[in-house]
């Protein structure tokens, strides 16, 4: 079977195309093939089919998509039920995309080597497996959130094909392809760069200078910033002359002017940042150390419940002191939108290519943790960097993360301590107080609004219970709908049983950020959660769980730890016979309401997860 997905998806058995309708199959078709032999869990399927408005019928139309794939597939190719969604089993199937990643590899290999006509050769076969645009039959869901990452590594893949060309001399035959790429991609330095080299050994010197001053302007006016490495090493050979035919490759140029490459990948800071002033004072000090001989590495965790803010906190504080971490900044999530732990290889080589690791394309690399590890350590040894880790899972996901050296700081976020981060100071975050939950709530809908009235914004911050992620959302919308009273917003989320269907806006939700944390928890772990809907206030012993549960007292606290360990639980001091009370958030026990009510609709033949799609 040969699956294609770089251009139009399709499956080819032979010289004969399967006959697959609509954007729906194809689309379930694609996400399985970009899986590379992963679980696609329902709730992704689901996103990617419809968005964040799925039919209620959502499950059953997947089941019905899967099945059809099946009977056109046949025995080729196996798709397997695998909770909580499916995997395809490609078996000695071709795909297009995997077999351009190869050549890719292999061609940007040999072009760092200086086997130019080879990286050439490679390079131009790769590019020859593009078809048009890459999935361009599948749902608009889908391709925004993986045609950028395909399109990425086709215009690299063109950049080093060029690179390679340009090294052999044809610089007259790539003049008329970069003219019109750099056109399309007004602000691909490295395109520009390459267009300048063309310009300049086909004798024309002055169009080569004006292409650098036009990209000076273009870069000011569309992202105020100037020129990087590439382009200013181009321009500083052409203005020598060292840029000629016998002049080493333009790679090699950038490397002479640049140097180390400086990483700068902390998201954009949060400008109307708000409250939470004694724990960011505490991330300064560990993140801004007195330079010294004695100066001691600086690690720091973040702790707290989904939607608490850690994230926010943790740039925010990073951002504040990146000026005494001239070395860069690194930045990268570790868990899969679906709530998953994401690979320390995956987390690992994109913190390399951001460190400019020339040999993280090399064979075999991407998947060797050991090979990895190293290359990240002597990448970051003796630099003063800012490392951030958000949304840690656990100690042997993280610790190939942390830097040997001493000079690194590092900011880790994560929904319960960990025990193998040495030196790390912890800070715990809980829902705010009332002041700053209001500074919050206005921050976001506007002062007036909520000063107007008092009554309806002590609704809003009630139901909200000083969560930030809640009350962000609340303040967004209610800024979104200028014509709404904060009354009439209080009256929505007044009633619990839909409270959780009203804290979402676009990307933002409260159940999606509680349901994270559902695909870490064991079996016994759900039944206590599901089990906190049974308490008046959301809190109670060991003793009155068992009771909750009819089940043993050994086994409830073990639930009732698991618990506290993912961040769902915290322990609220003890009771008059010393035992500890355990207590949710609101927001917490409304999220078990909803799945202990799944549960008792066994008809319905849904999993815990699934109610975080709605």
């Amino acid at each position: 079977m040969d699956f294609r997905v770089l251009g139009p998806i399709e499956a080819r058995s032979g010289d004969t195309r399967v006959p697959l309708s609509g954007s729906k199959v194809h689309t379930v078709l694609a996400a399985l093939l970009l899986a590379r032999g992963r679980v696609v869990s329902d709730q992704r399927l689901t996103s990617l089919l419809w968005g964040w408005d799925p039919p209620a019928t959502a499950s059953a139309q997947i089941y019905t998509y899967m099945s059809r794939l099946r009977k056109r597939l046949g025995d080729q190719v196996e798709i397997v039920r695998r909770p909580p969604g499916y995997v395809l089993f490609a078996r000695d199937s071709r795909i297009d995309l995997l077999e351009f990643e190869r050549l890719e590899q292999k061609g940007r290999a040999a072009l760092g080597e200086g086997r130019y006509r080879e990286a050439a050769g490679l390079l131009d076969r790769a590019l020859a497996l593009w078809n048009g645009p890459a999935l361009s039959n599948a749902t608009h869901h889908l391709c925004e959130g993986e045609l950028p990452q395909l399109e990425e590594a086709h215009t690299l893949a063109l950049e080093g094909r060029i690179e390679a060309d340009l090294a052999l001399g044809r610089h007259e035959e790539v003049l008329a392809e970069l003219t019109g790429l750099v056109a399309r991609f007004p602000v691909r330095e490295q395109l520009r760069a390459q267009l300048m080299t063309a310009l300049y050994r086909c004798g024309r010197q002055a169009d080569a200078l004006h292409t650098y001053h036009d990209a000076r302007k273009v870069l000011a006016d569309q992202l105020g910033v100037d020129p990087g490495a590439a382009l200013d090493a181009a321009y500083q050979a052409v203005l020598n002359g060292s840029i000629g035919q016998e002049s080493p490759p333009l790679i090699a140029l950038r490397d002479q002017v640049s140097g180390a490459q400086v990483p700068a990948m902390l998201p954009p800071d949060w400008e109307d940042f708000t409250g939470r002033a004694a724990e960011l004072q505490v991330l300064r000090t560990v993140l801004e150390p007195d330079v010294s001989p004695g100066w001691k590495p600086r690690r720091c965790l973040v702790t707290g419940m989904a939607g608490v803010g850690k994230t926010t906190l943790a740039v925010h504080a990073a951002h504040l002191s990146s000026h005494h971490h001239p070395d860069g900044q690194l930045y990268v999530e570790l868990r899969e939108p679906d709530g998953t732990p994401r690979d320390p290889c995956t987390a690992l080589v994109r913190l390399l290519r951001a460190l400019g690791e020339p040999r993280i394309d090399s064979p075999g690399v991407h998947d060797d943790l050991e090979e990895l590890t190293r290359l990240y350590r002597a990448r970051t040894a003796g630099k003063r960097l800012l490392v951030v880790l958000d949304d840690a899972v656990g100690d042997l996901q993280v610790r190939p993360l942390l830097p040997s050296t001493v000079t690194a700081s590092v900011l880790i976020t994560c929904r319960t301590h960990l025990a193998q981060v040495p030196g790390a100071q912890t800070v715990r975050l809980g829902p705010l107080d009332h002041a700053q939950s209001r500074a919050l709530l206005a921050s976001a809908a506007g002062r007036s609004r909520i000063s107007a009235e008092p009554e309806a914004a002590d609704a809003l911050l009630a139901h909200c219970g000083g969560l930030p992620l809640a009350l962000r959302i609340t303040g967004t919308r209610l800024a979104a709908r200028p014509h709404w009273s904060p009354a009439r917003l209080a009256a929505q989320l007044a009633d619990p049983r839909t409270r959780l269907d009203e804290l979402r806006f676009g990307d933002l939700s409260v159940r999606q950020a509680l349901g994270r944390s559902l695909p870490l928890l064991s079996h016994l772990g759900l039944v206590v959660l599901r089990g906190l809907a049974r308490l008046a206030d959301g809190s109670c012993t060991v003793q009155q769980m068992a009771l909750a549960l009819e089940t043993g007292e050994a086994e409830a606290e073990r639930g009732l730890e698991e618990l506290v360990d993912g961040a769902l639980l915290t322990i609220n001091g003890l009771d008059l016979l010393g035992r500890p009370i355990y207590h949710c958030h609101p927001l917490v026990r409304l999220f078990a309401y909803e799945l202990g009510r799944l549960c008792l609709v066994p008809s319905q033949r849904r999993s815990a997860t699934e109610v975080v799609r709605r």
